[in-house]
């Protein structure tokens, strides 16, 4: 099959949660022999250009990239609240530039599947069917407005009214457009329910992130133990909250009964408040030059979400290394692991603080639960499997 994939940001390099579910359908349906293009915005906030993708994959896979300015200008952001329907979060993406590129390869060539990555791909909906009989998919990356409907819940003043203004309209906005493709693909079980629920009544195959585990296992270092850590998109607000959560609830709990027990925070973007964190034996490194081998190297993983939706990437490559993980329920969510068995789920900070005491206590439960977690992975989330399990649900369709 002729694929294309649209993207509101280059999933290439794959450092955050949206580029890795890109990048990993795409080298799969490569893997499986279909032509993929990838058409993607190279957004002022994550900036690539062609040459910065290795010669190698572009050999492979086309990438047409599209300079899209996202900065968020104030006067813009008034000038949406009060004239637009939209998101502002959402119209940053729709462009002019972005549209006459996608215009002009919808009219130069045919493809036979288009698969949308994401929900602020949907205001191209219309431009794509004038031009275009492909087959049309959404890649439901998470339930969008859930998202900002729980970031509502952990903000106040000011900034819980605005975001509860753009939670509205994501709503909305997501509503409005559920059954304007021609496919639904969540990228969980549990966001398909919640899809079907709120309305959808297209086809629907659940297509989550998979990882290939050949590229997990030359990573076999001796962990620091005892030690935590936290990576992630630090300019993500679920992950700069869970953040501040874990420090005001539970670090210095663990600090007093650990005292050479080390937090290391890893990830890029970071605002100031995590950049100047003074708390003792926290460590901020911002964005490391290898993300596994930095996983590989410390012992437990936490991931205090209290907001997000979809699925969180970074706890399949975890546990694909092996990693002992300590998560809120949010944090797991859409994954179906069982609790003290792959992983460690607590939602309070005295339960998450018993969390990580009960590995950092137990050296055995530390071993038997990070085998069981990349047991788990490898038997569930092979992504060869997962693309040629999506390619079949689309030949089946068109």
């Amino acid at each position: 099959m002729k694929i294309l994939q649209i993207a509101n940001k280059v999933p290439y390099p794959p450092k955050d949660g949206g580029s890795i579910a890109t990048f990993a359908m795409t080298k799969g349906f490569k893997e499986l022999g279909h032509e993929v293009t990838v058409l993607a915005m190279s957004t002022s906030k994550h900036p690539v250009k062609a040459s910065d993708i290795p010669q190698n994959i572009r050999d492979e896979i086309r990438f047409i990239l599209v300079d899209v300015n996202t900065r968020l200008y104030p006067l813009r952001a008034i000038k949406n609240l009060l004239f637009s329907k939209l998101p502002y979060n959402a119209e940053r993406f729709v462009t002019k530039e972005f549209s006459e590129k996608l215009e002009q390869l919808l009219t130069d060539e045919d493809f036979d599947i288009i698969q949308l990555e994401g929900l602020y791909l949907a205001p191209y909906v219309p431009l794509i069917r004038k031009h275009s009989k492909a087959f049309l998919s959404m890649r439901a990356h998470n339930i969008e407005h859930e998202i900002w409907e729980r970031t509502v819940k952990q903000r106040s003043g000011l900034s819980k009214l605005y975001t509860g203004i753009i939670a509205r309209r994501v709503r909305r906005m997501e509503l409005s457009h559920l059954n304007s493709y021609d496919a639904m693909v969540p990228i969980t079980g549990r966001d398909g329910e919640m899809l079907k629920s709120l309305g959808c009544e297209l086809p629907l195959h659940v297509s989550p992130t998979g990882i290939k585990a050949a590229d997990f296992s030359k990573y076999d270092a001796t962990p620091e133990f005892p030690s935590i850590f936290h990576i992630g998109a630090l300019d993500w607000s679920p992950n700069q909250e869970g953040i501040e959560w874990f420090l005001k609830n539970c670090w210095s709990k663990l600090h007093n009964k650990y005292p050479n027990l080390k937090f290391y925070i890893a990830g890029r973007n970071a605002p100031d408040f995590i950049r100047n964190i003074s708390e003792p034996k926290v460590v901020f490194l911002g964005e490391v030059d290898n993300a596994y081998a930095f996983m590989e190297s410390k012992a437990v993983m936490i991931v205090p979400l209290l907001s997000g939706s979809g699925m969180r990437i970074k706890i399949i490559e975890g546990m694909a290394l092996g990693k002992s993980i300590v998560s809120t329920s949010i944090g797991a969510e859409g994954i179906a692991v069982s609790h003290d068995q792959d992983i460690v789920i607590a939602d309070d900070p005295q339960k998450f603080t018993a969390g990580i005491e009960s590995l950092l206590d137990n050296f055995d439960k530390f071993e038997v639960i990070g085998r069981n977690a990349m047991k788990f992975v490898e038997e569930n989330y092979d992504n060869l499997a997962i693309s040629k399990a999506l390619a079949a649900f689309y030949k089946e369709l068109i």
